[in-house]
């Protein structure tokens, strides 16, 4: 069983291709600035089997996934379910290439325990370090410029090769509405943020409660 905030499919900003993210929920490391204050809580989102989330992936990989990203909240405080969940995710059949598992972390691989070794082991990239408001990146999928992405397989090696110090002309960000709720999906360029929420104010849009928001 993991705690998971959301799921959504097709998601295009996390990652290369088409993909399925899960974002899990409890985040021990508090950064400031994040962008997703809505997933720290450990007791928030909702409980959700190995066997559902397995169900979610294949119906993913039928639509076509070309990999699974996992974000947060940060994953490893749920290292232990999260292994099993990776592990049987690579077992699942797929007409298509061959899925990549991209995993996000907070933590820096030299700070990983055995259980955190095992969950990083089971991803073809990772990518590492704490969200540092103090240090803008415009590197793809990374918040801060500490922030590194380690490719740990021979697949992540060559699916990312070219993403390891890419600086896209502009931040790969999805923008998604469930009913009164608007999602953001991906790493916004510094500043991003606050512009929408401005510009949005001036067509009459205003956010009861956002999550980047303390």
């Amino acid at each position: 069983m993991l705690r998971v905030s959301r799921a959504h499919f097709p998601v295009t900003s996390l990652g290369p291709g088409t993909r399925l993210v899960v974002w899990l929920q409890g985040c021990p490391l508090a950064c400031r600035g994040c962008m997703s204050l809505d997933t720290w809580d450990p007791a928030g989102g909702t409980g959700i089997s190995e066997a559902r989330l397995l169900r979610l992936w294949r119906d993913a990989l039928a639509a076509g996934a070309t990999g699974l990203t996992i974000s947060g909240g940060e994953p490893l405080a749920q290292a232990a379910p999260l292994t099993a969940f990776l592990q049987s995710a690579r077992t699942c059949p797929t007409d298509g290439p061959e899925p990549d598992i991209l995993l996000y972390t907070g933590y820096e691989l030299a700070e990983l325990d055995e259980e955190g070794h095992a969950a990083v082991a089971a991803a073809d990239a990772v990518i590492t370090g704490r969200y540092e408001a103090g240090q803008p990146t415009r590197l793809i999928w990374r918040g801060s410029a500490n922030q590194r992405l380690v490719p740990g397989t021979p697949l992540g090696a060559a699916r990312y090769a070219e993403y390891l110090e890419l600086v896209p002309d502009r931040a790969p960000v999805q923008i998604g509405v469930d009913g009164e709720r608007l999602w953001v999906i991906g790493v916004p360029a510094p500043g991003a943020l606050p512009r929408m929420e401005r510009t949005l104010r001036t067509q009459g849009i205003r956010f009861q409660e956002a999550a980047w928001r303390p």
